[in-house]
């Protein structure tokens, strides 16, 4: 083998996993782009009968807040400022999301906002399943 074949070109090469880099950054990029196209659309949706838009909305902040760091220091600004207000997105944010617990406290929150006290079924159904589903394991 002659030593011109064993010798490396000369100029600029790649650094070492420069490509894996690039394309970390162009998934994210990605991704932060379908999750902006997944917030536009829960928000065209909203005004539509059912509560579908908010969802869509969220699934889309999270995708965002997850591959964006300015958006991620932005939402931590906004969770100092707001902290009551934003936990639920961060219990959504973690690695292992609570789903049901989180949307089943968002009804009742929105529930307690809109509908006037005696009208109001989330808290009276659940202490409902809570009393039937007692009874029902006691069973001897």
């Amino acid at each position: 083998m002659s030593l011109a074949l064993s010798a490396r070109p000369h100029g600029r090469t790649a650094a070492p996993g420069a490509h894996g880099r690039l394309s970390r950054r162009v998934l994210r990029l990605g991704l932060t782009v379908l999750g902006g196209l997944i917030v536009i659309a829960g928000v065209l949706i909203a005004p539509l009968p059912g509560p579908m838009g908010l969802p869509v909305a969220t699934v889309g902040l999270i995708l965002i807040l997850r591959n964006s760091y300015k958006a991620r220091r932005a939402f931590v600004r906004l969770r100092r400022a707001h902290p009551k207000t934003l936990h639920p997105f961060r219990r959504l944010l973690r690695r292992k999301p609570q789903v049901v617990p989180v949307m089943w406290q968002m009804m009742l929150r929105t529930e307690r906002l809109l509908v006037p006290r005696r009208y109001r079924v989330g808290v009276r159904g659940r202490r409902l399943f809570r009393r039937r589903r007692r009874s029902s394991t006691i069973v001897a």
